[in-house]
């Protein structure tokens, strides 16, 4: 397939008022995408889309050029207001939509912002899908006459139909009482959501993030900033403390002791609580995945793969084997047997259950798992430096692992969105990971 000229893993997105992330550009994507979907529509009348943001203030700008885009393709549009990303994929599924929209930049700052696509099936768009409307931009914008104009219409209820849905997931025989909560919302799309989620499980609940101005999206708060949680746990003398990102599909978790717990401890304690009443066939990862999380499953049985970073690669790898359950370290989790997507609020609850199951503290899920060093560094690669068929970088990576053996692996890859390498060691001794760095770093690249 070609190179995509402005779809990235993750949709569109870019600083607000460049390229491509500004009202006129926005009016050709809402123009494109309708046109694509009316080609692709397969019942009668016109097909509709649902339009969800988060709290950045050229989220209206970026919504109305769309709505208008979509319009004059011929497309109907229901404006859902802010809600999250997993929000609008199950709104997308469970209202028989042609596809969802998602105006955001998850946990980047507010100044930057992007614009996203699900298909019908509540999924990530398919590539040809993507392309097809890469395609169509490159076309003018017409309009339909006047009988042929895509309606608009806001939605009061996504919100609370969205709630209801996280709910469901939760089991139905436990509730959330006696557990004091911190929800840290990052200032974004859960705001006015996740708190309900949980306060109506039974939980005590207190809030930090969840004051959105339009400006401070993830400044300070969120998954990103855990810092901010583990403080206000500790100050509160809660029992967990849980951050999303600005669209809600990341989430780490704060214990009472203020220990953070990453995507792959928290992915651990939720498939070795589904392990207990079903067979898991696999586990897929990412590249960053840390070692340890990888050799404990496999000791256990459960086969493990990596896919390249993103959410999007580690869900086609889920498809592609007919497995469930998947993740980044991050805090990205998908739990296939309820969401379609990564969900920062469904992880969550899965979570919580395994804990009630197993009426122990989440230290104690994780507590057979030993998570490995990891010591990364990023050093600059100069245009036209091939680091793959370098001899010298690859020879040092080759004597890195003859050192490691078993006890850890190395791993060199270019940033996706700066001229770097990322040199990675990890290791079941911290030692052993940072000579393992310093060898690679004595590797010259020029």
């Amino acid at each position: 397939m070609s190179a995509r000229q402005y779809f990235g893993t993750d949709g569109v997105r870019g600083i607000v008022g460049g390229d491509r992330i500004n009202a006129e550009f926005a009016l050709r994507l809402g123009y494109a995408a309708g046109r694509v979907l009316a080609q692709g529509a397969v019942s009668a009348g016109r097909p509709t889309v649902v339009i969800g943001k988060d709290t950045r203030i050229s989220g209206y700008m970026l919504e109305s050029a769309l709505e208008a885009g979509l319009s004059a393709a011929g497309v109907d549009v229901l404006l859902a207001g802010p809600i999250p990303t997993p929000a609008v994929a199950y709104l997308t599924r469970a209202w028989r939509l042609a596809a969802g929209i998602v105006i955001s930049a998850s946990h980047n700052p507010h100044y930057d912002n992007g614009i996203k696509f699900f298909s019908s099936a509540g999924t990530k768009l398919p590539d040809a899908t993507e392309a097809a409307i890469e395609a169509m931009l490159q076309q003018p914008v017409g309009c339909a006459d006047s009988e042929g104009l895509g309606r608009a219409r806001r939605i009061t209820d996504a919100a609370g139909r969205y709630i209801e849905f996280c709910k469901s997931t939760f089991p139905n025989e436990l509730d959330l009482q006696g557990l004091k909560l911190v929800v840290d919302a990052a200032n974004g799309a859960a705001y006015h959501i996740a708190p309900h989620v949980f306060r109506e499980l039974g939980a005590e609940v207190s809030l930090i993030g969840c004051e959105p101005d339009g400006f401070n999206i993830n400044e300070k708060v969120g998954a990103t900033h855990p810092e901010t949680l583990v403080a206000a746990v500790r100050a509160q003398e809660a029992d967990l403390g849980i951050a999303l990102d600005g669209d809600a599909d990341r989430l780490q978790m704060v214990d009472a002791s203020g220990r953070l717990y990453n995507g792959d401890e928290l992915l651990y304690a939720i498939v070795r609580d589904r392990a207990k009443t079903q067979k898991i066939d696999g586990v897929v990862g990412t590249l960053m995945s840390n070692f340890g999380f990888e050799r404990r499953l496999r000791e256990l049985g459960i086969p493990f793969e990596r896919a390249r970073v993103g959410d999007r690669y580690v869900l086609e790898l889920l498809h592609q084997h007919g497995w469930l359950f998947g993740g980044e370290s991050s805090g990205h989790l998908l739990c296939l047997d309820r969401h379609t997507t990564g969900d920062g609020i469904v992880a969550a609850l899965q979570v919580l259950a395994a804990m009630q199951h197993a009426q122990a503290p989440l230290a104690d899920l994780v507590a057979d798992l030993t998570l490995y060093a990891q010591k990364m560094v990023n050093v600059p690669l100069a245009p036209g430096v091939d680091w793959q068929s370098h001899a010298g970088l690859q020879a040092a990576a080759r004597a890195v692992e003859a050192g490691l053996g078993d006890r850890g692996r190395v791993l060199i890859r270019a940033s996706g969105t700066e001229p770097k390498l990322r040199l990675m060691v990890e290791a079941d001794d911290e030692a052993l990971a940072e000579d393992g760095v310093r060898q690679l770093l004595a590797v010259k690249l020029a």
